[in-house]
């Protein structure tokens, strides 16, 4: 039976990626930080990058769905042997690179410095990594973008956007990203390689917040607002709590277009993602988990 140690069991990615394992016939060994329930094919160790716990010395596979930089010291340091890595980082790495805000120009240095860290210590151990960068990450309700946006218009019954968020989003599904995991795992066209997984459809910011509106049960409205008045809302916003994350440049954002080519993807391991077709269940923890 294969073995495949992960990352990030727990979380939005993870999970998906978890039971695709289990069903393709894996031995999994997971991490998270709090005790999780057990099932055939599949053990859990408490514990994160700061406190290891005891692990078998050798997998077939490691694959990472938490924060690339934290795992990628975490493997340039371990003694646990695998000839295929596959891990998650993000496109933010190319459009956060001269962003205004210092925290997200540090998201960047984070992420070149995990892809690093996995590359030169995967080509020291004659091990094949690949490096899988989503672009927006939704279908769990445990995203901290089009589910915060869901979740605000759910409580206001609208949402505010400035005029001009016509920059083009490709938003792509959490169960996609662990079918592009578990399609690279036996491709060697994608070892030693950093692929971009958008989503199937590239639509504008306006209309992809649009369909996520439409999803919500009851819908809510979108408004549209001049951008000083849009503005004076995201300042009372943010004083209250209401916005957090969504800092000057992530608006700036709105206006340009992030697209990525999902070509090499495809012809290396047949990567295949959706179109963008949210339903209210995507936005919600307890029923998209159901």
């Amino acid at each position: 039976m294969r073995e495949a140690l992960v990352f990030g069991g727990s979380g939005q990615v993870g999970r998906p990626v978890i039971g695709r394992l289990r069903a393709a016939g894996w031995q999994v060994t997971a991490l998270s930080r709090r005790d999780q329930p057990g099932a055939d094919g599949l053990r859990w160790r408490v514990g994160d990058f700061d406190a290891m716990p005891t692990l078998p010395k050798a997998f077939e596979a490691i694959i990472s769905c938490g924060p690339l930089d934290r795992f990628g010291r975490w493997y340039a340091g371990a003694d646990v042997v695998a000839p295929r890595v596959v891990a998650f980082g993000s496109t933010s790495i190319e459009t956060k690179q001269v962003s205004a805000d210092a925290s997200e120009r540090d998201l960047v240095r984070r992420l070149g410095e995990g892809e690093r860290n996995v590359f030169e210590t995967a080509r020291s151990r004659d091990a094949a990594a690949t490096l899988l960068r989503p672009t927006l990450v939704y279908g769990s309700g445990r995203d901290a973008s089009l589910t915060r946006i869901a979740q605000l218009a759910h409580r206001w019954h609208r949402f505010p956007l400035p005029r001009g968020a016509t920059g083009l989003r490709q938003p792509v599904h959490v169960d996609d990203l662990a079918d592009a995991a578990m399609r690279c795992l036996d491709q060697p066209a994608s070892f030693g390689h950093a692929y971009a997984v958008p989503g199937g459809e590239t639509l504008p910011y306006r209309e992809m917040v649009a369909r996520v509106l439409a999803a919500l049960q009851p819908p809510a409205q979108l408004i549209e607002l001049p951008p000083a008045l849009f503005g004076l809302v995201l300042r009372v916003a943010q004083a209250t709590g209401r916005a957090r994350g969504l800092g000057g440049a992530a608006v700036a954002r709105m206006q340009d277009d992030l697209v990525f080519d999902a070509t090499p993807a495809r012809d290396d391991f047949g990567y295949a993602p959706r179109r963008f077709q949210p339903t209210a269940e995507m936005f919600d923890p307890a029923r998209a988990g159901a």
